[in-house]
């Protein structure tokens, strides 16, 4: 069966099935937000923005001008109150874009599943057309979200400066008292034949300015911080379980094909950190297991677990049964465009450059933590990710 506008039948679908697909993008959300279920969309008239974006991206199917997504008032306004919500709630710029590729993601696999479900063959011209409107209609949507999300947090950073300044100025001027104070104070100690009493006294006046000073700077160092690590857009407290099992859903397809197993263990910790970078961690030390997968095993997997540590810190591997890293190659693996099989006519064709686990080495590094490995030829790999549970300027309180 072909189809003369395969759009309009999915458009069509869409409609009846606007709460379905709503309710699909809604569960993924709540592995993703920093937030529990009830408060994902916190009343009602938040949760109805959801499938009403879906109807209305429906709609945009039926008539795809360039700018009819754009130009609908009523839709931006939704997404850019999803902006505000999204800020108000803590979430990443990281965690922000990720709810949009999952909504992308949903109405792709609901394309899919509609293709099998009437069993019809549209051309692929009209499908790579409905796939790329989806896309636009959904950036158009994220742009929004994302302006009205970094709009609140550059007028927060604003307000942070200038509540800096007004202290920075009050405290130069208390503090020029107690260093006037103090210059006196060591002139007069200074004097050779000063009385012991008066040393005294001097000394007493010298210590109450100096407590004086360590109070006032300890003000500006609190204030200072306001500003700091714990209100970044990147940095978040996460579960780095969620993360991983994100990291492992991207890679399915790769492993699946590759006959891999992944497993992501409960015992993984909790972190304040960088999302995006720790992701991009899963994400290669994954990928890396999954090329290097050894195909003479009948089972072949990957896992990532807790592992000991010490206070302070956390300790996560990621350990897989492949073929092992030479013990040549240990010292060099984190070297740009090092690969440490080239020497092996079964695994030379493996795709890359050799920059995964560079890339994995600078993004620990930036974590403030270290990574370690372990590997025997034959017998497979351990990376282990040490991080701080919290960065070194990060402070809850």
């Amino acid at each position: 069966m072909i189809t003369a506008r395969f759009s309009d039948v999915i458009s069509g679908r869409m409609r009846a099935e606007h709460q379905t697909i709503a309710a699909r993008w809604f569960e993924r959300l709540l592995d993703l937000l920093p937030v529990d279920a009830r408060n994902v969309f916190p009343t009602n008239t938040l949760l109805d923005h959801v499938p009403t974006l879906i109807l209305e991206i429906s709609a945009y199917l039926l008539e795809p001008a360039d700018d009819a997504i754009a130009a609908n008032t009523a839709v931006v306004a939704k997404a850019r109150e999803l902006g505000a919500l999204r800020y108000r709630q803590r979430a990443s710029l990281h965690q922000v874009l990720r709810e949009y590729q999952l909504l992308g993601g949903v109405l792709v696999a609901f394309v899919l599943e509609e293709i099998d479900r009437q069993d019809v063959s549209p051309p692929a011209s009209e499908c790579v057309q409905l796939v790329a409107r989806l896309t636009q209609v959904v950036n158009v949507l994220s742009q929004s979200t994302v302006e009205a999300f970094v709009t609140l947090y550059n007028e927060t950073i604003a307000a942070q400066a200038e509540r800096l300044e007004q202290f920075t100025r009050m405290a130069t001027h208390e503090w020029r008292q107690p260093l006037g104070a103090l210059q006196l104070g060591l002139s007069l100690l200074r004097e050779p034949d000063v009385d012991p009493g008066r040393a005294r006294r001097t000394l007493d006046i010298v210590g109450r300015n100096v407590t004086h000073l360590v109070d006032l700077t300890r003000k500006l160092e609190a204030l200072a911080r306001v500003r700091g690590e714990g209100d970044s857009a990147l940095v978040q407290t996460v579960s780095a379980r969620t993360i991983a099992e994100e990291a492992a859903r991207q890679l399915r397809e790769m492993a699946d094909a590759r006959g891999v197993s992944i497993r992501v263990a409960k015992n993984l910790p909790t972190l304040t950190v960088d999302v995006g970078r720790l992701e991009l961690i899963f994400v290669n030390l994954l990928s890396n297991a999954i090329k290097y997968c050894d195909p003479r095993k009948a089972s072949r997997s990957v896992e990532i677990v807790g592992a000991d540590a010490a206070d302070g810190s956390c300790a996560i591997a990621v350990s897989d049964n492949g073929i092992g890293i030479p013990s040549g190659a240990l010292a060099t693996i984190f070297q740009r465009f090092t690969r440490a099989h080239l020497d092996r006519a079964d695994v030379v064709q493996v795709e890359g450059i050799g920059l995964g686990l560079s890339i994995v080495d600078d993004c620990v590094r930036a974590l403030g933590g270290r990574i370690d490995v372990r590997s025997g030829e034959g017998d497979g790999t351990t990376f282990i990710v040490r991080l701080p549970t919290a960065p070194p300027s990060f402070d809850p309180a």
